[in-house]
C-alpha cells in the first residue's frame, strides 16, 4: 500500500508507513531496456517460425548442455571423441536453429487484495510462495488498476482497453435489458489466443480445489472460473476450465481466479468461518493484536478483527499460489510458461475498493517465466492493462492497433508519465471519479463534489466494518482524521496529493499556491486523457433505471433488495437536484 517502491515497511505507532531498505541482492531499472533483448529475440523466433492451430508437435527440448553432459559420461573412455561429438553438437545448433514454440500464458487474478505481500513490504504475515516467484522473476513495484471494482477492471483486463473507452465502466452493467457490445475492432483476448491455436481455459488452477482454495464440489467440477464482463460475450471463446482439456503439447492460456480479500466475508459468522478453514489449512491464525490500522480506521477490536482476517486471506492465496507453481512444476511445464500474478484491485473497505486512492488501485504485479529477467525490480508506472499486451507480445500475437494498453516489455517502450483510473456507478451508488498519477503525484477529480465520500451503498452497508464505522461516527467515537477523510458531508472537487511524501493520501494540496503549477499539470492530463480516450461518463437517466432494476431482479434477499430500491431513489433525487 502506498509508494512502497522496492523497500520493506514497518509502522509507526501512528500507523504511518516507514521504510528501510531491502537487503536482498536484486536488481532495480526504471525500465528495464537492457534486460529485455532476451525476450525480444525470442519473440523474433516465434514470428519466424509461428505456431499454427494444425501443428500442435511442439515437443520439450533437452538444452544442450544436458545433451553434452549425457554424451560425455557415455564417452568418458576416449577424450578426443569426446570433444568431436561436443564440436558437432554446436555446430549443428548454430546451423539449424530450433523454432521457439509459443509460451503457455498463466494469469492469476485474485479477487479484492492490495499489495499486502512480505515482497512488497508487509511485516505482518510471510507470503513465501509468492516471495519466492518475485525473487525467480519481474516485480512491479507501481502497478495500478484502472478501475477500483470487479466487473469494470476484468472488462478492462480481458480487453487490454480502459473501461471508460469501451462503455463497460459502471458496475455489472449490461446484464439485462440494457445491452453493452464491444465496438468494432476490440476483442477479448482468449478469442485472440484461440485464432493463434491456444487452449484457453479459466478455472482455479487445481483439480481438486476450488476458487475458495476449498473442496472441489464433484458437481461443479467443470465451472469455469470468475469472468465478470459488462458487456456482452460467449462463452465459446473458453475451451475448458483446466489446461489439462487441450491437445498434446498445445499451449495454453489459462486465467487461475481466486476469491482473495472476498475470502473473509462481512460479518462476525464468517470471519469465525474462515478462521476455522486458516487453522485447519496454516495451523494458526494472524494475532488482530499484531495489525496496524491505516491512520484514517479506529483503533477497534471489530476493525483489528478484520483486517487480520484479510491479511490471512492472502496467506491462504499464497499457499494456494505454491500448489498451482507446484503443479506447473511436476507436470514440466515451468519452463515454458509465463506466470503473471496480480489482483483485481485493493481491499474491499471505506477507502480501498471503489475508490481511487492508493488503498483502492495500488496492485501487486509479479511475472516469471521465459525470458523475463529474474530478481528485478522495475519502479515505473504501469497500468493493469498493460497485461493483456505483454501477454499477447509473450505469445508471438500481433497486438491489436487500437490496443490502449502497451507491452512494458518491448525493448523500444517509453515508460508511462501518468497512470489514469476511473471510478463509476457501482450497484445503485451512482458517482463519477477520475484520477492521474505520475512519479510524485496523486489527482483526484470528483465530479459530484456535493456527496459525501460513504454514500448510500447496499453493498458497502452490508459489510460489518462499515456498520461499526458508521455506529463510531454517530457516537462521536472517531478520530479527527477519520472524520474528516471518512464522514465530510461533502468531497472537494480537487485533490492533490504528494505520494511519496503523504501514502495514506490525507493531506489535500489542491488549494497549497507551492502546488499550482502541478495540479494544473494533472488537471490538464486528465483533460486530455477524457478526450483522447472518448470517456464515456455518466449514464443517461433512462439506463440508471435499467441497470438497478435489473439488478433487483437478480437480488433473492427481499430486505436487501429493497434497500437497493430506497438508495436507487435517493441518487435519482440527487441526480433531478444536480447534486
Amino acid at each position: 500500500m502506498g509508494n512502497l517502491r522496492a523497500e520493506q515497511s514497518t509502522h509507526s505507532d501512528e500507523g504511518i508507513l516507514k521504510t528501510k531498505t531491502d537487503p536482498r541482492p536484486r536488481r532495480t531499472t526504471p525500465c528495464l531496456k537492457s534486460q529485455v533483448s532476451r525476450f525480444t529475440e525470442t519473440r523474433a523466433i516465434r514470428k519466424k517460425h509461428p505456431y499454427t492451430p494444425t501443428q500442435h508437435t511442439r515437443t520439450r527440448r533437452i538444452p544442450m548442455h544436458k545433451i553434452q553432459t549425457l554424451l560425455h559420461q557415455a564417452l568418458q573412455w576416449n577424450p578426443t571423441h569426446k570433444f568431436l561429438l561436443t564440436m558437432l553438437l554446436v555446430v549443428f545448433r548454430l546451423t539449424h536453429p530450433t523454432a521457439a514454440s509459443p509460451p503457455n500464458i498463466v494469469w492469476i487474478v485474485v479477487d479484492d487484495m492490495s499489495a499486502n505481500l512480505s515482497c512488497y513490504g508487509e511485516s505482518v504475515i510471510r507470503t513465501p510462495h509468492l516471495d519466492k516467484l518475485a525473487r525467480s522473476g519481474l516485480q512491479f513495484t507501481d502497478a495500478y488498476a484502472t478501475s477500483p471494482v470487479c466487473s469494470t477492471f476484468r472488462s478492462a483486463l480481458i480487453t487490454g482497453m480502459y473501461q471508460t473507452t469501451i462503455g463497460a465502466h459502471h458496475h455489472r452493467s449490461g446484464r439485462g435489458k440494457h445491452v453493452i457490445t464491444l465496438p468494432s475492432g476490440v476483442a477479448p483476448l482468449p478469442v485472440l489466443f484461440k485464432q493463434a491455436g491456444y487452449y484457453t481455459c479459466m478455472g482455479s488452477g487445481l483439480n481438486s480445489l476450488d476458487y475458495r482454495s476449498q473442496p472441489q464440489a464433484p458437481n461443479r467440477t467443470a465451472r469455469l472460473g470468475k469472468s465478470d464482463y459488462n458487456f456482452t460475450w460467449d462463452k465459446r471463446i473458453f475451451d475448458g476450465n483446466d489446461w489439462s482439456g487441450r491437445d498434446a503439447n498445445q499451449p495454453f492460456f489459462m486465467q487461475v481466479q481466486l476469491h482473495g480479500g472476498k475470502l473473509r466475508g462481512a460479518s462476525e459468522t464468517s470471519y469465525a468461518r474462515f478462521e476455522k478453514e486458516v487453522s485447519e489449512t496454516l495451523g494458526q491464525t494472524t494475532d488482530p493484536e499484531a495489525v496496524r490500522l491505516p491512520p484514517y480506521y479506529p483503533d477497534d477490536p471489530i476493525m483489528r478483527r478484520d483486517w487480520a482476517t484479510y491479511l490471512d486471506t492472502v496467506r491462504i492465496t499464497d499457499w494456494h499460489v505454491g500448489r498451482v507453481l507446484a503443479r506447473l512444476k511436476d507436470e514440466g511445464l515451468t519452463d515454458d510458461t509465463l506466470v503473471i500474478f496480480f489482483t483485481d484491485h485493493g481491499i474491499s473497505h471505506a477507502r480501498g475498493k471503489q475508490f481511487l486512492y492508493d488503498e483502492g488501485t495500488h496492485i501487486p504485479l509479479i511475472l516469471a517465466g521465459p525470458a523475463i529477467p529474474t530478481g528485478t525490480i522495475r519502479q515505473d508506472l504501469v497500468e493493469h492493462i498493460d497485461i493483456a499486451a505483454l501477454s499477447l507480445a509473450a505469445a508471438g500475437i500481433q497486438i491489436p492497433p487500437q490496443m490502449q494498453g502497451r507491452d512494458v516489455l518491448s525493448s523500444n517502450y517509453q515508460p508511462r508519465e501518468f497512470v489514469f483510473a476511473a471510478r463509476d456507478r457501482c450497484g445503485e451508488a451512482d458517482d463519477r471519479i477520475r484520477s492521474v498519477r505520475s512519479e510524485k503525484y496523486l489527482y483526484i477529480r470528483n465530479f459530484f463534489p456535493k456527496r459525501p465520500h460513504l454514500m448510500p451503498s447496499n453493498y458497502k452497508d452490508g459489510k460489518l466494518i462499515i456498520q461499526r464505522l458508521r455506529r463510531l461516527h454517530a457516537d462521536g467515537m472517531l478520530n479527527p482524521i477519520a472524520e474528516r477523510v471518512l464522514f465530510a458531508s461533502e468531497r472537494p472537487p480537487e485533490e492533490l496529493y504528494a505520494r511519496s511524501q503523504d501514502p495514506w493520501q490525507l493531506n489535500n494540496l489542491a488549494n497549497d499556491p507551492a502546488h499550482l503549477q502541478q495540479l494544473q499539470r494533472h488537471r490538464n492530463a486528465l483533460n486530455q486523457w477524457i478526450a483522447e480516450t472518448k470517456d464515456q461518463g455518466p449514464e443517461r437517466d433512462e439506463v440508471y433505471l435499467q441497470e438497478v432494476e435489473d439488478q433487483m431482479l437478480s437480488t433473492k434477499n427481499a430486505e436487501s433488495r429493497e434497500q437497493f430500491r430506497r438508495n436507487s431513489e435517493i441518487y435519482q433525487a440527487w441526480r433531478a437536484m444536480g447534486k
